[in-house]
């Protein structure tokens, strides 16, 4: 019987304003076998999130530590606090047969690809500009210079075009989740992905 050698690692990105979680979200009420990865990070956590649920959460010593053994595919620092993709938890879960999706920006990815260069690599994007706009214009509780940071961060994000292996429209929540389905499909039926060891 062929069987999958272990998960696939899915990394999804795309500018702020495409709805990346939203697809997320929606992508993993459909999916029997996929699991979203568990950020680390040194923030305080918030009322209501668990450890080991929302984020494990890391002293910031414990982080640096972390760090220095190259326990992160990614790692970020945001307003002060940092926030890791941990290595070990990606590898437990792709090691039980089930794949992996992380959510993360463009700079985040291509320190994944570094490491990980067998990740499945998907940008979502908007039907349009304009449309990118809007949705971003409609963050009302931005003010315009942090509308324009934005726009100005998407074009960036968008150069970046060349670095992944599919590009998913969002213009329509229902045909994108069925656009990512399709993708995960196929690459569970890569060749280079399965065990034939017991195969003919």
């Amino acid at each position: 019987m062929l069987r999958l050698t272990k998960g696939n690692l899915i990394i999804l990105s795309g500018p702020s304003g495409v709805g990346k979680s939203t697809v997320c979200r929606a992508l993993l009420a459909q999916s029997n076998n996929l699991v979203l990865s568990i950020s680390a990070t040194t923030r305080q956590p918030r009322p209501g999130e668990l450890a080991g649920r929302e984020y494990f959460f890391y002293s910031p010593e414990k982080f640096a530590e972390a760090l220095k053994q190259n326990a992160f595919l990614e790692w970020a620092e945001v307003f002060g606090n940092y926030y890791g993709t941990p290595r070990a938890y990606v590898e437990k879960v792709l090691a039980q047969g089930q794949d992996c999706l992380l959510e993360i920006d463009v700079q985040g990815a291509l320190q994944v690809k570094a490491q990980w260069p067998e990740g499945i690599f998907v940008f979502l994007v908007p039907p349009s500009q304009e449309e990118l706009k809007k949705r971003i214009t409609l963050r009302a509780t931005e003010n315009e210079a942090e509308r324009q940071k934005r726009l100005n961060q998407a074009q960036i994000e968008l150069s970046y075009l060349s670095e992944y292996d599919y590009l998913v429209v969002n213009d329509d929540l229902a045909a994108a989740v069925k656009k990512l389905q399709a993708i995960i499909i196929a690459e569970r039926c890569r060749l280079s992905r399965l065990d034939r060891k017991e195969v003919f």
